[in-house]
């Protein structure tokens, strides 16, 4: 009797050491790559955001699918992220339907929050708000500089920018918080590890 017993507990699998294997390896090279994809995604949208003021819907398209694949290997994690953007969804959207955040940065926020888990989302918003303050600081110095002329041809990148944001300045043009929000994000995804 009892060797039937241990016959049939040598059939039973704690867990399955080649899945294990095959998971860890698909960690090892997924998370990098998609951490890299969304810095340069990141950087593209406060570039962008500075030229243009608006952000894009497909850059946010793919920073919340680069979210959920670097999320693969955790279900738990992924539906605790997904969890956390929809509260965020909601209380960014009565924000935005007030009038003090641009859709865009609704969209940004939402999509950087998919691919963090609950810790991740209120770093990304805490960065965001001090970097956020420190843009609002460099916008209001602007305003107290003088008006520039026009920047010819050949000048500086730093001056083309500057006097087209004083002009900016001049039209009361609202800030540019997609280059908070990259900050935060990029701040964020470095935090996680790349």
């Amino acid at each position: 009797m009892p060797l039937r017993f241990f016959s049939r507990v040598t059939h039973f699998k704690f867990f399955d050491f080649r899945s294990l294997v095959l998971r860890l390896h698909f960690v090892s090279w997924i998370v990098p790559i998609t951490s890299s994809f969304e810095i340069l995604l990141l950087l593209y949208v406060a570039t962008i955001d500075v030229a243009t003021r608006l952000i894009r819907n497909d850059i946010c398209l793919v920073l919340a699918l680069l979210g959920v694949v670097g999320q693969l290997d955790s279900p738990m994690q992924l539906l605790e992220s997904l969890i956390s953007a929809a509260i965020l969804f909601l209380l960014l959207f009565m924000i935005y339907q007030r009038g003090l955040i641009g859709g865009g940065d609704v969209k940004l926020l939402v999509a950087l929050a998919i691919g963090l888990p609950l810790t991740g989302v209120i770093q990304l918003l805490t960065i965001t708000a001090l970097t956020g303050g420190v843009l609002a600081l460099v916008h209001l110095v602007m305003r107290l500089l003088p008006y520039p002329r026009l920047a010819p041809a050949g000048s500086s990148f730093a001056r083309r920018v500057y006097a087209i944001e004083r002009w900016r300045h001049l039209r009361h043009a609202p800030l540019p918080y997609g280059v908070a929000i990259a900050c935060g994000g990029v701040w964020t995804v470095f935090s996680k590890g790349l």
